[in-house]
């Protein structure tokens, strides 16, 4: 079974700084492009930031400039550094991928999401 495990979620103050790691694990034969998105209480799930396996990314207007999105192949990891956090960052963050189990067998998989909290 593939998994997706997040960290780096927590509380942090408006202004401040946070970096969220993802990892798949299990029988994989390959990831295309992996992400973020993030849902705040009563609303939809939206995109944070995309990235393509050959390094092509994607951003919500709302985190340009701001966040950055990193992806480590090699070790099947996506990183999202946040900097200048602000209020309306606050949500539940979720690792996203699209995999390829087998070479013909391609789904979408969500990690269990990680709370972060920007509050004074």
């Amino acid at each position: 079974q593939v998994q997706l495990v997040e960290s780096g979620g927590g509380l942090v103050q408006p202004g401040g700084s946070l970096r969220l790691s993802c990892a798949a694990s299990g029988s994989i034969f390959s990831i295309n492009a992996m992400g973020w998105y993030r849902q705040a209480p009563g609303k939809e799930r939206e995109l944070v930031a995309t990235s393509t396996r050959l390094g092509g990314t994607n951003y919500a207007d709302s985190v340009k400039a701001r966040f950055t999105i990193s992806r480590d192949n090699a070790e099947n990891t996506i990183t999202l550094q946040m900097n200048s956090l602000k209020p309306e960052d606050t949500a539940v963050y979720y690792c996203n991928a699209e995999i390829r189990v087998t070479p013909t067998a391609k789904s979408d998989y969500w990690g269990q999401g990680t709370q972060v909290t920007v509050s004074s």
